[in-house]
């Protein structure tokens, strides 16, 4: 299946089949003016990463595989902790430190919801690599025309 970005106009697809068949580190499905959404695929072994988005909340959905979700105020203070699989969702307030690590033998398919737009409209990341350089390069950056916090402050990785 594939999925087109169409910016912030009226959009439909088979989100479930779309994330399951994503072979990427990410795509971007949709992005509005408000929110986007991605789909992700985390290799066993792998993870999204330890990061924290301070000025944004995540909707995660796992729709395949197994993994470990650890979120908690610091990097080094990850005090919630909870297995998922196929079925199961997460919700990351803005300011929480998070990460999903793949616990299972397969690829582990999840779909994002990003509160405000995170990620540029219809990026396609085939790894985590890819996905890192394109965010120090600045290719990665949320469109002019989404709704930002006044005050953006950076993300971080750990």
């Amino acid at each position: 299946m594939t999925v087109h970005d169409n910016g912030p106009k009226p959009n439909a697809f088979d989100l479930e089949a779309a994330t399951v068949e994503n072979t990427n580190y990410r795509t971007v499905a949709w992005t509005g003016i408000y929110l986007q959404v991605t789909l992700m695929s985390i290799p066993p072994g792998s993870s999204i990463g330890l990061e924290v988005h301070h000025e944004t909340d995540q909707f995660i959905r796992l729709d395949a595989g197994q993994g470990r979700a650890t979120l908690g105020p610091s990097k080094d203070d990850l005090d919630y902790q909870v297995d998922v699989s196929d079925g199961w969702s997460v919700q990351v307030p803005a300011g929480t430190w998070h990460d999903i690590i793949n616990t299972g033998d397969e690829d582990m398919r999840l779909y994002v919801v990003y509160a405000p737009v995170h990620h540029a409209p219809g990026i396609v990341q085939a790894t985590a690599e890819d996905a890192e350089r394109d965010e120090e390069s600045g290719r990665d950056e949320p469109p002019a025309w989404s709704v930002q916090p006044a005050t953006r402050e950076p993300n971080e990785t750990a």
